[in-house]
């Protein structure tokens, strides 16, 4: 059963810290960059986020945001997955992430997404 709850390490050395799960499956936490982020100006930051119910769907479905915080930009990213559990029992997250920076005017707002 895929519990987010706890420490997480992506293959780029990015760690996302994920605390106990209301009642609601939501959760709260903090995401520190990794050395392949290649920015100095990251800082650990918090995510909010919720699974489905592991009541009702054993691998579920998830999604978490980080607020990046920055010296001197706006961005958040927006991470939507699934937990896996291999046949040793082994919980593993897949998720696809969208990047969004502050664009400074309707013209520059086609290159603010990622």
């Amino acid at each position: 059963q895929c519990l987010l709850s706890g420490s997480w390490r992506s293959d780029t050395g990015c760690r996302m810290v994920v605390y106990t799960l209301d009642k609601d499956n939501r959760f709260s936490g903090f995401y520190l960059p990794g050395p392949a982020a290649g920015d100095s100006q990251l800082f650990t930051s918090p995510l909010e986020g919720s699974q489905q119910d592991t009541g009702l769907i054993p691998q579920p479905i998830f999604f978490f945001t980080v607020n990046w915080r920055l010296r001197e930009a706006a961005r958040t990213t927006v991470f939507l997955g699934q937990c896996y559990v291999d046949t040793k029992g082994e919980e593993t997250l897949h998720a696809l992430w969208l990047l969004r920076e502050a664009a400074d005017s309707p013209a520059e707002d086609w290159k603010a997404t990622r």
